[in-house]
């Protein structure tokens, strides 16, 4: 059985949102407002085939993104902000730029806050701080838990979110949680659309909803977070059977559930995650074709070491299984990526980071990611 093995070399040179030149604050009736922005452009090769859209064999530097936002604190428990977001990875976002998030956020105490708008999504450990990859070890987070082709349509939700944090008795740390609900977004440039064309099905809208939670226990003083999270997004896409030329709606149930852990002690960090998803996917409009159920699989280990105040280096794991119930050795069933990260801080608000990825197989066309 030929197995597809892709060998990425992948360069990012990030800008920060410590820069002078993309921080701002005034005050505006007397209350602070601050402006951050950040922005990251790469360069990727792989020795055969293509990697996340973009012309990898070739080599390409069609690897940037960026973001502009700003926040108000308009009272002491009250706060408001939204950013713009803009990227070009292959034939992701192909530039458009879109409003990543934008939240009011009243904190009435400690253990009890309340978010509307569009706001990021909380599900493992990065989710909803995918647009801060200053703060990352890693050029590319796992792909296995965190797709960049999906990042659009689940990074944030039209909805609302409860949220707090319990402090526990002394040196035990404390327990958040969060719980949401609303609509998912349409990414008229994200994965979705792309699979679907592989797939031979043209997507005009995708609409749904989606609702979690997560709670977490962190503990400061062992410098350890656990935690789990829970997300259902059911979503109803309309489009065209190409081959056919027949109209058809496509129906997917999806539920997920991660586990994940992380440690840091000193220049030392440690990070898993383990997430299953299942889903149920239905056509209307093609007669005689039955309902599609897949279950999935992602996980990762991961472990970083800063060497100094300007290096930092780590490897990652990553396994991500489309179906379960099919052999999972089959390169149409996985993708196993081994990466190895050289992360460089020329100062606080420039870093370079220089990571190979070894990825055997492809996963299905059905999954949607990477």
């Amino acid at each position: 059985m030929k197995h597809i093995r892709l060998i990425v070399p992948i360069i990012v040179l990030q800008l920060g949102p410590g820069s002078t030149l993309l921080r701002a604050q005034f005050s505006f009736k007397n209350r602070p407002v601050q402006i951050h922005g950040f922005a990251a452009q790469g360069f990727a090769k792989s020795d055969n085939n293509n990697y996340l859209t973009m012309d990898t064999s070739s080599g390409t530097f069609a690897f940037t993104d960026g973001g502009v936002n700003a926040t108000m604190q308009v009272t002491n428990r009250f706060r408001i902000g939204a950013q713009v977001y803009v990227r070009d990875i292959g034939s992701l976002g192909e530039w458009r730029p879109t409003i990543d998030w934008a939240v009011a956020d009243y904190k009435i105490n400690d253990w009890l806050g309340i978010r509307g708008g569009k706001v990021k999504t909380v599900f493992g450990l990065y989710n909803d701080s995918q647009d801060l990859a200053f703060l990352h070890t890693w050029a590319i987070l796992p792909q296995s838990l965190y797709p960049l082709d999906l990042r659009s349509s689940t990074i944030a939700h039209l909805g609302g979110d409860l949220y707090g944090d319990r402090p526990l008795p002394k040196g035990l740390g404390s327990v958040g949680y969060t719980v949401y609900s609303g609509r998912r977004f349409d990414d008229k440039y994200g994965g979705y659309r792309n699979v679907a064309e592989q797939a031979g099905a043209h997507m005009e809208s995708i609409t749904g909803w989606m609702a979690g939670a997560d709670v977490r226990w962190n503990n400061p003083t062992l410098g350890l977070t656990l935690g789990a999270s829970w997300l259902r997004m059911p979503f109803k896409g309309n489009g065209t059977i190409v081959v056919l030329q027949v109209p058809a709606t496509f129906r997917v149930d999806s539920r997920s559930a991660a586990f994940y852990v992380d440690y840091s002690n000193r220049g030392l960090h440690l990070t898993g995650e383990h997430s299953r998803g299942s889903g149920a996917t239905s056509i209307t409009g093609l007669p005689g074709v039955p309902i599609i159920e897949q279950t999935s699989i992602g996980w990762y280990a991961s472990a970083a070491y800063r060497i100094s105040s300007k290096l930092e280096i780590g490897t990652y794991h990553s396994r991500f299984i489309s179906d379960t119930s099919e052999d999972w050795n089959d390169p149409s069933n996985h993708i196993v990526d081994q990466t190895i990260t050289a992360r460089i801080d020329i100062d606080r608000h420039w870093s370079v980071k220089a990571e190979m990825h070894v990825i055997d197989g492809f996963g299905s066309v059905y999954s949607a990611r990477g």
